[in-house]
């Protein structure tokens, strides 16, 4: 049988991550695609840099961050009595960091094909910038967010190195399938992992044909697409 414990955990985490970035990820790309800032393309390069930067490198920088010894490790202990390193919480933070530039790259491109004619005469009729996202960028772009949730939630679902460094490898609470297939390979039991791998394979493919069909719009008339 698959390792559904790491399953199960897995998920859980990806669901907590896109959730975040969903929250986090949008205002981000809001200010990417629309700041006037003459060095904005400073914060496009922090956001992409996940993409570029070595796992273990960023799990090693957040482990520093997170740990006893950092303002944040301390004040996380006296909030809550324990330590953030190896917990789920930090694998959640170093997961979302992780994945942040999943997020909001597809957000800030759908953000950059609106029309910027509807925007101004929005902005024109008297609506608030708040109003005029909500009810007329954010419908218009909602390609963008939903490939911005699908592709955070399967880069979680797939991550080692990063996972490794900041959560470790605790059953239950940070043994996500990444670490379980990999445990199984370690210990020659390479059934268990093809099975714990299948499903990890099955799910990408699947993540791969929502993205594409939602990207095609394949279920509208062909003379509507």
């Amino acid at each position: 049988m698959p390792d559904w414990d790491a399953i199960r955990l897995t998920v859980h985490l990806a669901s907590w991550v896109c959730a975040i970035l969903l929250v986090v990820g949008t205002p981000i790309a809001y200010w990417v695609t629309f700041s006037r800032w003459r060095f904005a393309f400073i914060v496009e390069s922090i956001v992409a840099l996940p993409l570029v930067l070595p796992p273990t490198v960023l799990g090693l920088y957040v482990l520093i961050a997170i740990g006893a010894d950092s303002p944040l490790g301390r004040a996380w202990t006296r909030l809550t009595g324990h330590g953030l390193a190896f917990t789920f919480e930090g694998l959640v933070l170093a997961s979302a960091l992780y994945s942040l530039p999943f997020m909001v790259q597809p957000i800030a491109a759908a953000f950059a094909r609106v029309d910027p004619a509807l925007i101004e005469a929005s902005a024109t009729l008297g609506a608030s910038r708040w109003r005029t996202f909500r009810d007329i960028l954010l419908p218009l772009a909602k390609d963008g967010v939903f490939t911005g949730v699908v592709l955070s939630f399967a880069h979680t679902v797939g991550e080692f190195g990063v996972v490794l460094m900041v959560g470790g490898n605790l059953p239950g609470e940070t043994r996500t399938v990444s670490i379980a297939i990999y445990d199984h390979v370690q210990a020659f039991q390479y059934g268990a992992a093809n099975r714990t791998a299948l499903v990890l394979l099955i799910f990408s493919f699947l993540v791969l044909v929502a993205t594409y069909a939602m990207q095609r719009r394949i279920w509208m008339p062909v003379g509507t697409r």
